[in-house]
């Protein structure tokens, strides 16, 4: 198993949070846990639920998290909705991730509610929270208030 460490070392600056995004999604799509582990922060406090599962906290424990998903290979996973939030050093992505998998039935599709946090570190923009939720059968709109205008 290659050092988490030095592959984060040689990966290219992430320089926007969508960026980070994008790589996280492209490695899953990929089956690719170096490159999953590479869009996180190297720090002991990250966090990830995935639909279903406990809370798993630590570099060690993601990794092992998202090899055990990638176990069975690529996941093809798009996203359909973002809605966010960001400051100087914090991103906040709410997100519906469709994921599809073939089954003995065809092919099959999931909706996932998902919420990503990403701080801006010195290697760049890092994930430091993924927080998913089993959706629901089909993709449905957002659920929000309807903006006020202000006179």
């Amino acid at each position: 198993m290659k050092d988490p460490r030095a592959l984060k070392a040689t990966q290219a600056l992430m320089t926007t949070a969508d960026e980070t995004e994008a790589s996280f999604y492209d490695a899953m799509r990929h089956g690719d846990v170096d490159k999953v582990m590479a869009c996180w922060a190297d720090d002991e406090e990250i966090a990830c639920v995935s639909p279903g599962g406990p809370r798993t906290v630590g570099t060690v424990a993601v990794r092992a998290a998202f090899a055990a998903t990638l176990a069975t290979g690529p996941v093809h996973i798009t996203i359909e909705h973002v809605r966010s939030m960001e400051s100087a050093v914090c991103a906040v992505h709410h997100v519906t991730e469709k994921v599809q998998v073939m089954s003995t039935e065809g092919l099959q599709t999931a909706f996932v509610i998902a919420t990503n946090v990403y701080l801006r570190t010195p290697q760049g923009w890092r994930m430091v929270a993924h927080h998913a939720s089993a959706g629901m059968p089909q993709d449905l709109p957002d659920i929000s208030e309807p903006r006020s205008t202000l006179h």
